[in-house]
């Protein structure tokens, strides 16, 4: 049984540790914003899953919760920090909205009546100073 989790463990670990390098590798090599955040958000959080159910494999069944809850803990957070760091680049025009395929924020805040400036609204805050 041990050579089984050796072998899973010895499968998992690189696994791991090569999705964690072409994340890191895509932070510095994508050209944008958004790309950025999927190479910093899918690629590392599956390289970390991976590394946590590796090491899940070798440690005794007590310290699996912890794993579990450093599991937990990076799908929700890596998602919703994403998120922040996307709609900051958006409303500070980080982003190239050109590459975009589709623009629904833009559609939506139009709708909400906050227009970023230059898509129907002449200055946005500055129009009121």
């Amino acid at each position: 049984m041990t050579t089984v989790l050796n072998a899973v463990t010895a499968i998992l670990f690189p696994a791991g540790a090569v999705f964690c390098l072409l994340g890191a590798l895509g932070l510095l090599r994508f050209p944008d914003t958004a790309s950025r955040l999927h190479a910093a958000a899918k690629a590392q959080t599956l390289g970390l899953l991976l590394i946590l159910v590796g090491a899940a494999a070798q440690t005794p069944g007590r310290h699996a919760p912890v794993l579990l809850l450093v599991a937990l803990f990076q799908l929700f957070t890596a998602p919703i920090s994403s998120q922040i760091i996307g709609r900051t680049a958006y409303r500070t025009h980080g982003l190239d909205r050109d590459l975009l395929f589709g623009d629904e924020l833009a559609n939506r805040l139009e709708r909400d009546g906050t227009p970023l400036p230059g898509r129907g609204c002449p200055q946005g805050d500055d129009a009121e100073r």
